[in-house]
């Protein structure tokens, strides 16, 4: 059965997260330098099924584009000519980073962890998939 992927996307990193076959829970799959965030989707795809991509979208506060927004835009434009035949979901991503430091220091993550940006790229887009499996699903 095919999954979703969910992509935290990001100037220097992309974290990366997936679901499982049946589409009920998201889990962190990794991060990847966002320079290589292609490649490592074409292997991805090449080995997995994949349905769709979810892509959190940053809009500020009142719901208007930011400088963050331009960059996803431009993203998606290379992802669905890469793959075009993968739908790309975009999804409001206000709050996943704070959420998701919440998230790291309730579940006990040490200090040292937590301050690994790659690990709050991971958890926020965990918490991006899960918005979307709970929207849909």
């Amino acid at each position: 059965m095919p999954r979703i992927l969910a992509l935290d996307y990001g100037g220097k990193r992309t974290g990366i997260a997936v679901t499982d076959p049946l589409k009920i829970i998201a889990s962190a799959l990794t991060t990847v330098p966002s320079n290589e965030l292609l490649k490592f989707l074409q292997d991805y795809c090449s080995n997995e099924a994949v349905e769709s991509f979810v892509i959190g979208y940053p809009v500020s506060l009142k719901g208007e584009s930011t400088d963050g927004t331009k960059l996803i835009e431009k993203f998606v434009e290379k992802l669905k000519s890469t793959f075009p035949e993968i739908p790309v979901n975009l999804i409001d991503e206000r709050f996943t980073s704070k959420i998701a430091m919440q998230s790291m220091i309730a579940s006990g993550m040490s200090k040292k962890s937590r301050r690994e940006k790659g690990n709050v790229d991971k958890v926020s887009a965990v918490i991006i998939l899960q918005d979307y499996l709970s929207q849909n699903f």
